[in-house]
């Protein structure tokens, strides 16, 4: 710990404060009688651990444009990927208790007539096997779209392009009800996960408990991945992609890795985003929510890993408050925000706290010397 303070102090700062929040709130929530001051209820619980599922979701988006210079529009459809699969599986264990009653379909199929249930929902009754496709539907997507990209070397606004018509249509296809996904009601009215009832404030504390530790622990994983070599021939490649290939590399492969591996840190983001607000429907393919991913990384400051997760802790605070306030100005507040980073922080936040304590232990330095 003591090495890691002297490298980056602003790096050790975010763990820790994940880590007291990871753990302090839900011992508060559960221990601490209602009545006191150090209670946080239900809906706190569930608004900060959504927070932190953004901030993994960001932490995905930075590992592929802050350090390989990919610049993906379509995260989004990584995320909700992951949230249908851990939606299908909760949808699994409603079981008899739906409206209907039926012990196989989900209610919105008995509602279609549909009578037998769909092939690629055999197995989703298993958590061990929900858990493998949360990880293997947006990893095998990532995959083929990345192969396919990469090797035809489409860069740059190009390829953003393609990354978000890619989510545009994967919106328009979960919105038909012949896909078997709910159409435009989605998936909702979960009941319990693992045996233990959904909305009971021990599963959301523990599932706050289970977000939080997993950005921890991405962190720490993107974090040894970015000191690595990969990670140097990686963010090498970001600033001299032709350099690199010069050298022998082979780009695409480095490329389609990063790629892969976002898309398998969002598809877990969305499975633990699930269970927490209860739903998950085809507007989280929207390509405007793949637009705020990037707003998010770009306000904290890309290329850092923690910038990512505070850029989407203090945006998504600020959506929280300011849509309460004046629900019809914040798509213009969030536009502006943007250009505002864009043009007087192009390094986000974290920049501007890097400048300022560079600045500051310059002239300590400069105090210290004999005149």
């Amino acid at each position: 710990m003591k090495n890691l303070l002297k490298q980056d102090k602003t790096y050790a700062s975010v763990l820790i404060a994940l880590a007291a929040v990871t753990l302090i709130i839900p011992f508060c929530n559960l221990i601490s009688s209602v009545d006191s001051p150090l209670h946080f209820s239900a809906y706190s619980v569930s608004l900060i651990g959504k927070y932190l599922c953004f901030a993994l979701l960001g932490l995905s988006l930075d590992m592929v444009w802050g350090y390989a210079g990919i610049l993906v529009l379509g995260q989004g459809a990584f995320f909700a990927l992951g949230g249908y699969a851990m939606g299908m599986y909760l949808m699994r264990q409603i079981g008899t208790r739906g409206v209907y009653g039926n012990p196989e379909l989900p209610d919105f199929m008995v509602f279609l007539n549909w009578s037998e249930l769909p092939w690629y929902w055999l197995g989703f009754e298993n958590f061990g096997f929900a858990m493998l496709m949360v990880f293997l539907a947006p990893g095998i997507l990532a995959f083929v779209f990345g192969w396919l990209a990469f090797r035809s070397r489409v860069t740059g606004v190009y390829l953003s392009i393609i990354t978000q018509a890619l989510t545009y249509a994967l919106l328009l296809a979960f919105f038909r009800n012949e896909m078997g996904f709910g159409g435009n009601n989605g998936l909702t009215d979960f009941k319990e996960i693992l045996g233990f009832n959904i909305q009971s404030e021990a599963v959301r504390s523990m599932l706050l408990l289970l977000s939080g530790l997993s950005l921890i622990g991405a962190l720490l994983l993107c974090r040894w991945i970015v000191n690595s070599k990969l990670g140097r021939v990686v963010t090498a490649i970001r600033d001299q992609e032709s350099r690199v290939r010069f050298l022998g590399y082979r780009v695409e492969l480095f490329k389609l890795w990063v790629f892969v591996f976002a898309a398998m840190l969002a598809g877990l983001a969305g499975a633990l985003y699930v269970p927490q607000v209860g739903i998950i429907n085809p507007s989280e393919f929207s390509p405007l929510n793949s637009l705020e991913i990037v707003i998010w990384v770009a306000v904290g400051g890309r290329g850092t890993l923690y910038g990512a997760i505070i850029g989407a802790v203090l945006v998504n605070y600020a959506k929280s408050v300011l849509t309460g306030l004046m629900p019809d100005a914040w798509l213009f507040c969030l536009g502006g925000a943007f250009i505002l980073v864009t043009l007087l922080l192009p390094d986000g936040i974290v920049g501007l706290l890097r400048r300022r304590i560079k600045s500051k232990s310059l002239d300590l330095s400069l105090e210290g010397e004999p005149t």
